[in-house]
């Protein structure tokens, strides 16, 4: 992976979607899940701007994160700077979604590779609830609640498809117009049925319920998860009702430091319901088998991959090697 002139390459959103395919974002996001698990996956909890998202101010609806990683695998190192504003950003029609990925040599410190991060997010998002699936769900078949029609729910459902035979998929969204779009954009892609669902209640009966919505309501009620199912909650923000976090009969998270503080599990472990011990383990864990999950068919399991630099870093790893060998991309001398 040695650039011999030692400049940095740049890279594009649109040079990047034509270097890598959902397909093999799958299989990097595997790869790296068991990195976790062995130890080679080096990982610090992100550092998070509040631009508004929360904080009173500055005023501006949005957040960025700091995400540094190491990927044994690959022995790539690097960074993601991303994060995602509504207000302005919104107003005048940009995506959610803004990120810049830096790679350095670990051996040397030299900077690798400046690109855009916002494509490689979506992707590896779409590709870990499906993953890790993979290590909780018996079986090649599956049937599938979504909340949530947007970006996200386009990536989730193309990367469940790599893995699995969607036999259903319910889909509920706020907007029923987005929730139709998203049915006649997926039909290729889910083998069974598309059902547009009126009440959010109606969407909870798959396998697998995937949860990505801005909402802050916790509309993911207790009573509606049966055992044998497995919830993403994959929001920013608490998308499940907290007596279901809490009678969960498994927690299972990409990164404790992470999920502890952000996401689903904010709320319960701020007011002091929950901490580390309540959780079973981490999706490395689980991929590796040290914490397998073996009857997964009589347990109610919630699982929140909240999102690491690391997948972002191991997908821009494979993404600058293949720049390379095709000759993509500017470069620029910054030294």
């Amino acid at each position: 992976m040695e650039n011999m002139k030692h400049e940095t390459l740049l890279l594009s959103q649109e040079q990047i979607s034509s270097l890598i395919t959902m397909k093999e974002v799958v299989e990097i996001v595997d790869k790296t899940f068991v990195g976790f698990g062995e130890g080679t996956t080096i990982n610090p909890t992100k550092v998070n701007l509040d631009l508004g998202e929360t904080a009173e101010y500055p005023p501006y609806h949005g957040f960025m994160n700091a995400m540094p990683a190491y990927i044994g695998w690959e022995d790539i190192a690097g960074i993601k700077w991303a994060g995602g504003f509504l207000g302005k950003r919104r107003e005048m029609g940009l995506p959610y979604v803004t990120a810049m990925i830096l790679l350095i040599d670990p051996h040397i410190g030299e900077f690798k590779a400046a690109m855009d991060g916002a494509l490689i997010t979506n992707l590896r998002t779409g590709a870990q609830a499906a993953v890790a699936s993979k290590y909780m769900h018996p079986g090649k078949e599956i049937t599938m609640g979504l909340y949530g029609a947007g970006m996200q729910g386009h990536m989730q459902t193309m990367a469940f498809a790599e893995l699995f035979d969607i036999k259903e998929m319910r889909v509920y969204d706020i907007s029923k117009a987005a929730a139709e779009k998203f049915k006649e954009d997926m039909k290729d892609y889910v083998k069974g049925d598309i059902i547009v669902c009126d009440d959010p209640k109606d969407a909870s009966v798959g396998d697998i319920i995937v949860c990505f919505t801005q909402s802050k309501d916790k509309y993911i009620k207790n009573d509606w998860i049966k055992p044998g199912q497995i919830v993403f909650p994959m929001g920013s923000y608490t998308e499940c009702e907290d007596e279901l976090l809490l009678k969960a009969d498994k927690i299972i998270v990409d990164h404790i430091g992470q999920c502890l503080h952000r996401g689903a599990l904010h709320d319960v472990v701020e007011d002091g319901k929950l901490d580390e011990s309540g959780i079973y383990a981490t999706i490395g864990e689980v991929a590796v088998g040290a914490k397998p999950v073996t009857d997964a068919a009589n347990e109610r399991i919630v699982c929140i991959p909240i999102g690491t630099g690391a997948m972002d870093i191991a997908v821009a790893g494979i993404v600058y090697k293949r720049a390379l060998d095709k000759g993509l991309g500017g470069t620029y001398s910054f030294v």
